[in-house]
């Protein structure tokens, strides 16, 4: 089966997707473009840099570019250097990969004041993604608002000493920002009863291995549930008390958030219980870990989703296709995606209509500063040849120095 099929989005999947196609219909021409110059999208720049068992999918997906035949077409903006309208006239079929990059606002009084960031943008600042914003000050009393596991990874690195970071990818910067962080208390407080929490229990087992805290449970009371739910609960309640340091973890349950209060710094949150009770918790800054919107004024995700012509299916309209999180919204961990790949690569092979006369990849041509795997490649050994003691990589945080790395002639690094 031939045909050509240009993939948006360099990350879990779009690159399970090019996986999928290709195992398929290995005579497709994949491409997958990114508007960063490096691939593995959420891998790289969303996954906690000491989660480093699950960055390694990375090497999983290099295969796809090294020996499947899919291309990496990396530092292309879709709207910006070539638009959605130009891909669709010169590929056989397109397919929007490109996530959700943006932290769902809690919309209640009081969300704009300084001194609350989202869990999305500080992780990409942890991560050193390029066009993330600086490290913010969280002062003595940051409050987490989220009970997934978004909320927990940030969490646990706030919590962590230099020595428990052995190993991670964490920068220079992020590692000192984290060591002059002066945090007393860390409060993490969610809308559901403890027992329907998104927690995974295999990450609230690593807060077992903190060295320097004191963790709390607060509103957990026995209750009817089922057996996830009583797994989850006894992780909770296993942590309940444990004293191994200063800083004190609390973690609060089935409060609804009703304000945010200060000057023009947050100071305070504001939430009702079950009792509808008002509870009051001060607090330095507050990060939110409520979940991810489309923020990308290139790609109007919102309205191409409400205009699909069969969602449910992975179908935009005639020859456009949605993957991932674009899809069905900020849902599903890694794994997942490659489920939702199959099927959809399924649906993709079955519609596929090629058309010799389109340009393909020829089209991406007038793009100046494109960068490509054997460019990966080059970064990637900068990156990890000579790292800082105790840390696996360097991560190159500049757009500008990661294109002329790629781009650097002869062989790789």
């Amino acid at each position: 089966m031939t045909g050509k099929i240009c993939i948006i989005g360099a990350g879990p999947s779009g690159c399970f997707l090019a996986q999928a196609l290709l195992k398929s219909a290995p005579g497709l021409e994949v491409d997958v473009i990114d508007a960063l110059p490096v691939p593995f999208g959420l891998v790289r720049y969303g996954v906690a840099a000491d989660h480093q068992g699950t960055k390694a999918i990375a090497r999983q997906f290099a295969r796809i570019f090294e020996r499947q035949g899919a291309r990496f077409l990396g530092n292309i903006c879709v709207g910006r250097d070539i638009t959605l309208t130009q891909l669709q006239a010169a590929y056989d079929v397109v397919v929007l990969a490109a996530g959700l990059s943006g932290d769902r606002r809690l919309g209640i009084s009081g969300d704009t004041l300084s001194g609350v960031y989202g869990a999305g943008s500080l992780t990409r600042a942890l991560n050193e993604h390029p066009d993330a914003p600086p490290l913010p000050v969280l002062g003595p009393r940051p409050l987490i608002i989220g009970n997934g596991n978004v909320a927990l990874d940030i969490l646990r690195l706030l919590a962590k000493t230099q020595a428990e970071l052995e190993g991670s990818d964490l920068g220079p910067g992020p590692s000192q920002w984290l060591a002059q962080n002066r945090i007393d208390h860390l409060t993490i407080v969610g809308r559901a009863a403890p027992e329907r929490a998104k927690f995974d229990t295999v990450m609230l087992k690593e807060l077992a291995k903190l060295s320097d805290v004191t963790i709390q449970m607060n509103d957990i009371a026995p209750s009817a549930t089922d057996a996830d739910g009583e797994k989850l609960l006894q992780s909770l309640t296993g942590l309940d008390g444990k004293s191994d340091g200063p800083r004190q973890l609390i973690f609060r349950f089935g409060l609804t958030p009703l304000a945010l209060t200060g000057d023009t710094h947050v100071r305070a949150a504001h939430f009702s219980n079950a009792a509808q009770q008002q509870v009051d918790i001060p607090c330095s800054s507050v990060i939110t870990a409520i979940g991810f919107e489309a923020q990308n004024d290139w790609l109007p995700r919102d309205a191409l989703i409400q205009s699909a012509a069969d969602l449910s299916s992975g179908r935009l309209g005639p020859r456009l296709y949605a993957a991932g999180w674009f899809r069905r919204g900020p849902r599903g961990t890694i794994p997942e995606h490659r489920t939702d790949a199959q099927i959809l690569a399924r649906t993709i092979l079955a519609d596929l209509d090629p058309d010799a006369g389109r340009a393909g990849r020829r089209a991406l041509g007038q793009i100046k500063q494109v960068t490509d795997f054997d460019g990966w490649l080059r970064i990637d050994a900068a990156e990890t040849q000579s790292p800082p003691t105790g840390r696996c990589r360097s991560k190159i945080s500049s757009r500008l120095r990661m294109v002329q790395i790629a781009q650097q002639e002869g062989t790789r690094q």
